[in-house]
């Protein structure tokens, strides 16, 4: 095998890969093999036609087409590795000379993985976040304890107010039409809460048990279904109980019920120190992801196309993924967002360029700083993941998984480690 390989353009090279002779008849043998013994050839039963026979009466190039398949198989990994070419996406193969008893010469033309001239990585500056717990935050904390421990009682006397819980049954039309999902039966609604659209839920204000009433409201311009964008619907109302909420005192009673400290003090002492620790580790993952994407900014890399693309194809997926958790599929989604593949596609292009960019800056700068993964931390990681499983059989799961996503584990160590380095020479400023 001979090959020559040109620079076409930017991340795009060919490559002429000559095969000999010889191996190019090894496999229109190998191809007869494959397909000899479904001709019918007169003279010979089904299938025991001889090569030479089939040739002459269907034509020398019947078994072409898998002959070459064979010697690009076999040729063309060869040629990549000889010119040490990582490709991103499937070659295209054009034949420029095949024949029996000639050598067979074609060519690949394919986008390979740009290159990547780093900019600064030790010692770029970037803004530490700081992130401080304020009263506010834990007092809206106590009250979402107080929401979640409320209790829920009949309302004696007296119409819907504010914070009230009206349990009502109601119907939606647009015109003389129902509509579907907008009907439902002893449904509890919170007034205030703004869970029902428009001013849905202030026309029930002041209504007794026992009250109907049409409540007009208008659905937004983009609700997300062409049905009801925009349009006028009456619902049918009938309020069938009004309950009301009774918050919990909040004192040294209230945070022994509700957690293992005797007083109040004690419980905001434990809120403010978890909210503390989330703040820290916020602030630490956000400044990783600031000094990466400096360090990203600084290089220079001409990204191919294909390399997006693909990027977005693995983010459809992920959504795919997440949406048939919810028992929803993509052109459900589409429908309900007002959108289609080529909007979203479209919307994500800029997070998967920036994702493509990134990856191939922190696999260089690894290669540069020669930063590898250890056997002994790629088990450490496996381990991680068999944890994850929650494993009965820790240390078997973790090799297991070693054996199965090794490389996978490589580049996640790896990154990791280049990542800490960068933050570690990196200069933090106010």
């Amino acid at each position: 095998m001979n090959t020559k390989m040109e620079k076409i353009e930017n991340n795009i090279v060919k490559l002429e890969i000559t095969v000999g002779s010889d191996k190019f008849n090894e496999a229109m043998k190998k191809a007869f093999a494959k397909n000899g013994k479904q001709f019918n050839i007169p003279g010979f039963r089904k299938g025991k036609a001889p090569m030479n026979i089939i040739k002459k009466y269907y034509g020398e190039g019947v078994f072409y087409e898998d002959a070459i398949n064979f010697c690009c198989d076999d040729t063309y990994p060869e040629a990549l590795k000889e010119h040490n070419i990582k490709p991103v996406d499937y070659p295209q193969i054009d034949i420029v000379e095949v024949g029996e008893g000639k050598d067979f010469v074609y060519t690949a033309t394919v986008t390979v993985l740009p290159e990547v001239q780093l900019g600064e990585y030790k010692a770029v500056e970037v803004k530490k976040p700081v992130y401080e717990v304020k009263d506010e935050e834990i007092e809206n904390e106590l009250k979402a304890m107080q929401e979640k421990n409320a209790r829920v009682e009949t309302k004696e006397e007296g119409s819907i107010e504010k914070g009230d819980m009206a349990v009502i049954d109601f119907k939606g039309f647009v015109g003389d039409v129902a509509f579907e999902g907008g009907e439902g039966t002893d449904y509890q609604l919170e007034i205030g809460s703004g869970t029902f659209i428009d001013n849905f839920e202030d026309q029930l204000v002041g209504l007794n048990k026992g009250d109907e009433k049409d409540v007009v409201v208008t659905f937004p311009q983009e609700y997300g279904r062409e049905d009801l964008n925009g349009k006028e619907a009456v619902f049918k109302v009938a309020v069938k109980d009004i309950k009301k909420k009774e918050l919990p005192t909040l004192d040294d009673e209230f945070a022994k019920e509700v957690s293992e400290f005797d007083t109040l003090e004690e419980l905001k002492a434990d809120m403010k120190k978890k909210m503390e620790e989330a703040n820290e580790l916020k602030a630490k993952r956000e400044y990783e992801e600031a000094v990466v994407d400096a360090v990203s900014s600084n290089a220079k890399i001409d990204i191919p196309a294909v390399m997006i693309d693909k990027e977005i194809d693995n983010m459809l997926k992920d959504l795919e993924m997440r949406l048939q958790y919810q028992g929803l599929d993509l052109k459900t989604y589409y429908q309900y967002t007002n959108n289609t593949e080529e909007k979203v596609r479209d919307y994500m292009k800029e997070t998967a360029e920036k994702r493509v960019r990134t990856d191939l800056v922190l696999e260089e700068i690894a290669k540069v700083e020669n930063i590898d993964a250890s056997e002994e931390e790629l088990l450490a990681k496996a381990t991680e993941m068999a944890k994850q499983y929650g494993s009965k059989d820790l240390e078997k799961t973790a090799k297991l998984v070693l054996e199965s996503q090794k490389n996978y584990l490589k580049l996640d160590v790896v990154n990791e480690k280049v990542i800490k380095m960068l933050v570690d020479n990196s200069k933090a400023t106010a």
